[in-house]
């Protein structure tokens, strides 16, 4: 049988390590489905979703779960386009992707031909690094060679567009060796990326003399726990975390403040207010409102990535680096604190905060606290949980209730921050760790956005999981309820109910209707019963939560516009106010009489 560019395509693929791609089928890469249909021993294997979005998404988490590159594939035209908010996705989160996307036959482009679109344009922007048609069979070898190796380098996105002819011509496994050939190869080792003696040699001192160290870490230190840890306990330092690297460190190490911004908590907001001295590691955290007052603190940060330095607080020693060995090597330079006054201040701040969140918690909603929800839920985590959060108020109750243990995985969409990635990152997590429960954490605006959808795709491959617990936690409030704070917040406007409403929908009788569990919750004491039952189930579980859309997410701190717009959103006929006054005046009671510190036994 004549071996085609599609076979060698997945065969290049397989060579380079890739077992696994997520894709919608079409016309328009007929010539890759027959090619995967010939290839169903020796892989790569098709998950086929719902919709091309999704399929973007679970590459993107499939890159942050795994550490390896990830791979979607879509038709030509509408196929491609919708795969474009989840690249965006990879792209702002900084994940190795790699797209296949295919394009009507050579000879049409340009003749406005049924499904025909500009995909190099289109694309030119998300896969910017690297984005090429392929156009003879000779040039695909380095196409998916350069695609690969770049998505790893630069930890972007990628693209290769394959018209539909060029998928089906014969194969050239090795150009010829003549003038105007390209002849790559397979491969690729990370680099050692260490700053040079004398700029560690500055930070050192910048960080040795400062008497209240900060720390902050994101995704770029997901791997440099055991370091940061050394670092941060070698200064007697606060270790606060952007959204993105919540789980690169345990939320039981006392110092740990947690969260960091308008999702963070007020123990980070503390720590950054009264530091000295600020260490940021691999961390693009975007709200510069919430870190150190310019000149407050001298600044020394560390990221792989030279145009993300300085770029959020002005650093006194910024420097290119691995974190984990940048860390390594900065180690031996810091002296040792004997002062811990910094020290305690942060432990009591943090440990204050946990009380408060607990009351919280614990307060009155109607008809039940989201808080609750997930502080219930943290309590019965699993070690190895994998934890995907969706946007909104689930990121806002994921960044601050759940504890995470070290072991455990968690991620959301960080940098674009877009709705309804929950459900497609957990479902990506349980093909990369089968053996491990994974939890999608999502409001019901995303759960209709496109999860009900992919619980179809749940529903048609949880039984060949190892550990078949997926568990998806819709809050179902009826409100699009992050962008409901933000009018009252942000715009100083009353909810406006035309937008805001969410269509009611029975999520666990779907659930049912589709073969899972599916469990509705109802009544604030079911909710550790529920949790527990989802835990020793052996299937895939729906809990459809009814909860409080007036309980307010407050932000460690707000501003005094955004003060004052919020009480003018409340006082201009908002349909909600009187609920919203009442639990915010709950919120802010727990904050000022935390629940008193347990005594020791």
């Amino acid at each position: 049988m004549t071996t085609t560019v599609a076979d060698f395509i997945l065969e290049r693929l397989r060579a380079w390590g890739i077992s696994r791609m997520y894709g919608y089928p079409g016309d328009g890469i007929n010539g890759m489905l027959g090619a995967l249909d010939r290839a169903q021993k020796t892989g790569p294997r098709l998950i086929q979703v719902r919709h091309e979005e999704s399929a973007a998404m679970m590459a993107c988490a499939h890159a942050k779960f795994s550490g390896e590159i990830g791979v979607c594939m879509a038709t030509s035209g509408p196929g491609a386009i919708h795969l474009l908010n989840g690249l965006y996705d990879a792209k702002a989160d900084h994940q190795p992707v790699l797209c296949l996307v295919g394009q009507q036959k050579l000879a049409a482009l340009g003749g406005d031909y049924q499904q025909e679109v500009d995909l190099m344009s289109l694309f030119k922007d998300v896969a910017h690094e690297y984005v090429h048609m392929a156009t003879t069979p000779e040039q695909v070898r380095h196409l998916i060679d350069r695609a690969i190796r770049i998505a790893l380098d630069q930890r972007t996105v990628t693209c290769i567009i394959l018209p539909n002819d060029v998928q089906e011509m014969e194969a050239v496994p090795a150009p010829p060796a003549e003038h105007g050939t390209v002849h790559s190869g397979v491969g690729y080792v990370k680099p050692r990326v260490v700053p040079d003696a004398q700029t560690l040699a500055r930070a050192a001192e910048v960080l040795n003399a400062g008497k209240k160290v900060a720390m902050l870490i994101g995704a770029g230190a997901m791997n440099a726990a055991d370091e940061v840890i050394a670092v941060a306990e070698r200064l007697g330092a606060g270790v606060a975390k952007a959204l993105l690297g919540k789980a690169v460190l345990p939320d039981d190490l006392p110092y740990v403040t947690g969260s960091i911004g308008l999702l963070g908590t007020r123990a980070s907001w503390q720590l950054m207010s009264e530091c000295d001295t600020l260490l940021m590691v691999g961390s693009s955290f975007p709200y510069s409102e919430f870190l150190p007052q310019e000149g407050q603190a001298r600044g020394v940060q560390i990221d792989l990535d030279g145009r993300k330095l300085s770029l959020r607080y002005p650093m006194e020693v910024p420097m290119v680096g691995d974190a984990k060995e940048t860390l390594a090597a900065l180690l031996p330079l810091l002296e040792k604190r004997t002062d811990f006054a910094w020290r305690q201040e942060v432990e009591a701040n943090t440990e204050r905060w946990w009380r408060v969140l607990e009351r919280r918690a614990m307060d009155d909603a109607v008809p039940i606290n989201p808080q609750r929800v997930f502080w219930e839920l943290s309590a019965r985590l699993p070690s190895n949980a994998i934890l995907c959060a969706d946007s909104g108020t689930a990121a806002t109750w994921y960044a601050r209730d759940i504890r995470i243990q070290r072991g455990m995985k968690g991620s959301l969409s960080g940098g674009l921050a877009t709705m309804a990635p929950a459900l497609p990152y957990a479902i990506a997590a349980k093909f990369c760790f089968p053996d491990r429960p994974a939890f999608a954490l999502e409001g019901d605006g995303a759960m209709q956005m496109n999860g009900i959808n992919e619980l179809i795709t749940v529903a048609a491959h949880w039984r060949e999981w190892e550990d078949p617990r997926l568990i998806v936690l819709v809050l179902n409030n009826g409100d699009l309820n992050m962008v409901t704070w933000e009018q009252r917040s942000l715009g100083g406007d009353p909810r406006f109910d035309t937008s805001q409403t969410v269509p009611s929908f029975d999520y666990a009788a779907y659930a049912r209707m589709l073969g899972l569990e599916g469990i509705r919750v109802e009544r604030p004491a079911a909710i550790g019963e529920v949790w527990d039952h989802a835990l020793a189930a052996r299937n895939p579980v729906v809990i459809d939560v009814l909860t409080d859309p007036a309980v307010p997410p407050i932000p460690p701190h707000m501003p005094t516009q955004a003060v004052k717009n919020y009480v003018k959103a409340l006082f201009s006929g908002d349909s909600q106010s009187r609920a919203v006054l009442r639990a915010t005046a709950r919120e802010m009671w727990a904050e000022v009489v935390p629940a008193q510190q347990p005594k020791e036994e």
